[in-house]
């Protein structure tokens, strides 16, 4: 079997081909960009998509050398995510679908993130850290669903770091940014806020704008940026693990890709013995692999998606997904 996935919930659009032994057949995205200073607009967003859409398909059809008799599925991202974006992929989608008489399968973003992460690394029942540029969750499997057990109450720490990023000048996205000046960077004072297991990352960020705003250099926000918010996601992360008593932890989503995040995670997991995986970055980031395999998941467990239901879901959360392929 093989599936081809459609990721669109911002500011990527992939596709890609993925077989049912889990291999990566092809992997192709665009990601919009805009100018340095600025942010972007969900119109923008649509706009990019539609434009790239016809040329990343053809892209991944030709890297893996497949043509339409190969593929069995066609999946997509259904949510969450921002709505004009959604929609675009699930219209390709859709209109794959009835052309070639393939099955359709709507895919839970977040599910998809967590899904890949444990095949590329092989965990099996981690505590996941979720982090992204829309998202912030600690979650684990229990009882048919990845439960939340920790989470922003405001915005995620990719946002936060994306919207820090560009009041200090730097171009987006901001969180690779803020990465590499935080090297040469040294602390300089933040509040810390963490609320039971939820976390807020709002007054953190405004607080490091007015900082910068005063006169710190923007090497010194960044470094404290980085070490109050991780700080505060590996002290929840420790706690989900000693609740559930799980052996594992899986840093999966766009902000995994930190190299300092993940230094700080594996030292709690070395201390309380438990084993730190973190997925490949090529599948950190939004792309559609992580839609492919999700979609097989979901299909050989659950079946395919009729269009009348293949409408997006902007606020489809992780634990509303039952998982039907884990027992």
């Amino acid at each position: 079997m093989i599936a081809l996935g459609i990721e669109s919930t911002a500011h990527t659009f992939g596709v890609a081909t993925v077989d049912e032994r889990g291999n990566i057949l092809s992997n192709s995205r665009d990601m919009f960009k805009p100018e340095l200073g600025k942010g972007f607009t969900p119109y923008e967003l649509a706009e990019h998509h539609y434009g790239i859409s016809g040329e990343i398909l053809d892209k991944s059809l030709k890297e893996a050398n497949i043509t339409w008799d190969s593929i069995d599925v066609v999946a997509f991202s259904q949510g969450m995510g921002i709505p004009n974006s959604l929609k675009v992929g699930a219209a390709l989608a859709r209109y794959l679908s009835l052309k070639y008489s393939k099955p359709l399968i709507g895919v839970n973003h977040g599910i998809a993130h967590i899904e890949i992460g444990k095949l590329k690394t092989g965990s099996s029942d981690p505590v996941i850290v979720y982090l992204s540029g829309g998202n912030s969750q600690i979650l684990a499997y229990v009882s048919g669903r990845y439960r939340v057990f920790g989470e922003t109450q405001d915005i995620p720490v990719g946002n936060a770091l994306d919207v820090l990023a560009r009041e200090l000048g730097l171009p987006m996205p901001g969180g690779p940014e803020i990465e590499k000046i935080a090297k040469n960077g040294g602390f300089t004072d933040l509040p810390y806020v963490v609320k039971g297991m939820d976390m807020s990352f709002t007054g953190i960020m405004t607080a490091a704008i007015e900082k910068f705003k005063e006169g710190v250099r923007k090497e010194d926000i960044a470094y404290s940026m980085q070490e109050v918010c991780f700080s505060m996601l590996t002290e929840v992360t420790e706690r989900a693990l000693a609740h559930t008593n799980k052996k594992e932890v899986l840093l999966v989503g766009g902000v995994a890709a930190n190299k300092r995040l993940q230094e700080m995670m594996k030292v709690m997991c070395e201390e309380r013995g438990a084993n730190f995986y973190v997925v490949p970055q090529e599948y950190a980031g939004d792309n559609g692999s992580n839609i492919a395999w999700a979609g097989i998941l979901v299909y050989n467990s659950n079946g395919k998606l009729s269009v009348e239901d293949s409408r997006v879901k902007q606020n489809w959360r992780t634990e509303d997904v039952e998982i039907t392929w884990l027992k």
